[in-house]
């Protein structure tokens, strides 16, 4: 497998930007898309791993560059997996605390034994934008939803999601202890394995 010096990462999000560069270390630099186009690609996808593909070709072909693309989200077991793959957009677009709220509202009056969710994360990574074998790799991390938010740190869901063996919400994780054991982290340790970087 080739080693990349550089990659276009298919997301104009910050947080993950800056997520997935801590993650991935010094030996690859990591381009957001936002610096080649503002569009983004429509998810059409019914799965994390469709519409990373989708997005991650989107990316190579706006940029030139070998593209990473992370399609991620929540997994509520009550919910019947929702809001999944809408998990960005579940309250129409308007942001975390919208979704939040939205999740909290979905749950009302739903025991701590039945909150059981998960975050995954579906990482595809493609050499150039018609590459015919993307590198897929998949990282789940168990959890629970609580019933109000509790912590700053981190963005989306995090303050809403307990992790059982912190004994905290993942946003009152640092951001080097979230880098350890989150399905971004057990994603891109994977990837990293993939590449020899590992």
């Amino acid at each position: 497998m080739t080693v990349f010096s550089e990659l276009v990462l298919a997301s104009h999000n910050p947080g993950k930007l800056k997520e997935l560069q801590a993650l991935l270390g010094d030996a690859v630099r990591i381009r957001s898309v936002g610096e080649f186009s503002a569009v983004e690609p429509e998810e059409t996808g019914l799965s994390f791993i469709e519409n990373a593909i989708l997005k991650a070709r989107n990316a190579a072909r706006l940029s030139g560059l070998p593209a990473l693309a992370d399609d991620s989200g929540l997994a509520v077991d009550a919910l019947g997996g929702a809001p999944g793959i809408y998990s960005a957009r579940y309250a129409d677009g308007q942001g975390d605390a919208a979704n939040n709220a939205k999740l909290l509202q979905a749950l009302q009056g739903v025991p701590d034994a039945q909150r059981g969710a998960q975050f995954v994360c579906a990482l595809a990574l493609v050499r150039h934008a018609d590459d015919p074998l993307p590198i897929l790799c998949e990282g789940l991390w168990q959890g629970r939803i609580l019933h109000q938010a509790q912590g700053a740190q981190g963005f989306g869901y995090d303050p809403l999601f307990w992790v059982p063996e912190r004994n905290c919400s993942s946003a009152e994780l640092a951001p080097a202890q979230k880098n350890l054991l989150s399905h971004r982290a057990r994603a891109m340790q994977l990837l990293r394995q993939r590449l020899g970087l590992a």
